[in-house]
């Protein structure tokens, strides 16, 4: 089985790197990266560097911009939000609708904005940045399964739109991965997690670069006739992680407004 390529838990950059693409895939391109100061933003901003790639990080957090490994058409990805459990009967209407402005009218919002400014003249690639709740439906998760799922049909709907002006739009949705604010908030016990994990296919978690490795081939001429698709890179985890019904009781007495 391959191994998968070294990464670093913490937001710096890699102490050590092999190219396993053409080191100048990108070269004298351009990438506007949002939420690009941390997390798989952060190594997705790196890994499009070391491919000779201009890079524009966004970030809703400026401490996180300033200390990013860099600050500036290839792609943009949109950041997370809803990072936390809670059952549907104690969300209020405003965590929800939170979730859906940062999540699914932020990916709107900023892809407008692309079409406008260049996009639409000059052609370029979008890469939403995704999850797969919504392929089952997962407990606890309304609020960021829904989003989600509204940002792949934004995806679709944006690929058949904009694909006459050489514009193509797809989405990675990444599985559990190691050195993530979502993982550490949304994992659970390690014991727990450590069974959910050794139960999937591939028996492990990924890791950031390999999520950067799978957006770089989206955003890259290597992926010239893909557009509308949403490519999972979770190792198989949805086939065979459980969906959180079992975890429902220990939410019974959840009545928190969020």
């Amino acid at each position: 089985m391959a191994q998968p390529p070294p990464d670093v838990e913490g937001d710096d950059c890699l102490p050590a790197y092999r190219h396993l693409f053409c080191p100048d895939l990108l070269r004298d391109k351009v990438a506007f990266i949002t939420g690009g100061g941390s997390g798989i933003g952060f190594r997705i901003a790196e890994i499009f560097m070391r491919h000779g790639c201009h890079t524009v990080i966004a970030s809703r957090s400026l401490p996180r911009v300033l200390t990013a490994p860099a600050a500036p058409a290839v792609s943009h990805s949109a950041g997370a939000a809803g990072n936390f459990l809670c059952p549907a009967g104690a969300l209020s209407f405003n965590a929800f609708k939170t979730v859906m402005d940062i999540d699914t009218s932020g990916t709107f919002n900023v892809s407008r904005v692309l079409y406008e400014k260049f996009f639409r003249d000059h052609g370029g690639v979008i890469v939403n940045i995704t999850a797969t709740l919504g392929n089952r439906g997962q407990a606890l998760q309304v609020h960021a399964g829904s989003a989600k799922a509204a940002v792949d049909a934004m995806t679709r709907h944006l690929a058949v739109e904009w694909g006459p002006q050489n514009i193509r739009v797809n989405s990675l949705a990444p599985g559990p991965i190691s050195g993530t604010e979502g993982l550490r908030r949304l994992g659970g016990p390690q014991a727990s997690l450590s069974t959910k994990v050794t139960a999937s296919p591939l028996q492990r978690l990924g890791n950031k670069t390999e999520i950067a490795h799978s957006v770089l081939y989206l955003a890259s001429p290597l992926a010239s006739y893909v557009t509308g698709a949403v490519l999972v890179a979770d190792g198989g985890a949805w086939l065979t992680f459980p969906n959180g019904v079992k975890g429902l009781p220990d939410f019974a007495s959840f009545s928190a407004k969020l």
